[in-house]
């Protein structure tokens, strides 16, 4: 997985290029994005890179959360382990972070802890991304609303059904015990889950208001929290 930020949903607009061409595009507000911890394979046994997005603050962090972060935080545990003589990871020395992520690497990070990482240096040469998001939870749901039934007919002698899924049974599940076949359409919760928009174009980087343009629609709300990665789909 390539190095990705962490960033906000800011909504919908549209933009003209240079040709006249007008493009609907969404804007993210990316990072800055510091670098809480680098794992490596002789202590974690994986490349990783952890990074942080937006400060929180420290009356509303617990004490692992300020730990994690802050160089100069004393405990019992962190002046045991320096007087047996372990190296204690390096801090980033900044605020606790509200969001939290990980990219697993490939190989080593070419970033060190402590480093402020903004979409203008990752995300340069990048002409397409992936934005991962979680969609708007729209709770239970009915089946033509969630996957687009047709609804049963609506002719003289149809009473209250016309929005009815239909029958589940052995007949339509090819099952002789008349129990329906795990998976299969119904009414239930729609929404609120993980989905990724694969191979989005980048079309324009502010890199003074450390906003990104990209062409298309991003899952969830606006002011949602999406992760940014460059695409890993070919072709």
């Amino acid at each position: 997985m390539p190095l990705g930020l962490l960033g906000l949903k800011v909504g919908m607009t549209q933009i003209y290029d240079d040709k006249g061409k007008i493009a609907p595009v969404t804007v993210l507000a990316v990072g800055p994005c510091p670098v809480l911890q680098v794992r490596e394979p002789e202590r974690d046994g994986y490349h990783a890179v952890q990074i942080g997005f937006l400060d929180k603050p420290r009356k509303k962090a617990i004490r692992a959360e300020s730990g994690h972060v802050a160089a100069n935080f004393a405990s019992n545990r962190k002046r045991a382990r320096q007087a047996a003589g372990v190296k204690i990871p390096d801090k980033a020395d900044c605020e606790p972070q509200r969001h939290i992520r990980e990219f697993r690497l490939g190989e080593a990070a070419a970033v060190k802890v402590g480093e402020i990482l903004n979409a203008a240096g990752v995300f340069k040469d990048v002409k397409a991304v992936d934005v991962i998001g979680t969609s708007k939870g729209r709770g239970f749901t009915g089946a033509m609303k969630r996957h687009n039934f047709q609804g049963l007919p609506a002719a003289h002698g149809a009473k209250k059904v016309h929005r009815s899924a239909g029958s589940i049974g052995s007949h339509a599940s090819n099952r002789g015990s008349g129990r329906p076949k795990k998976g299969h359409a119904a009414a239930g919760q729609y929404g609120n889950t993980r989905v990724t928009s694969r191979n989005l174009d980048v079309v324009r980087i502010d890199a003074d208001n450390h906003l990104m343009m990209v062409r298309g629609a991003v899952p969830g709300p606006n002011g949602g929290l999406v992760v940014i990665r460059p695409t890993n789909k070919k072709g």
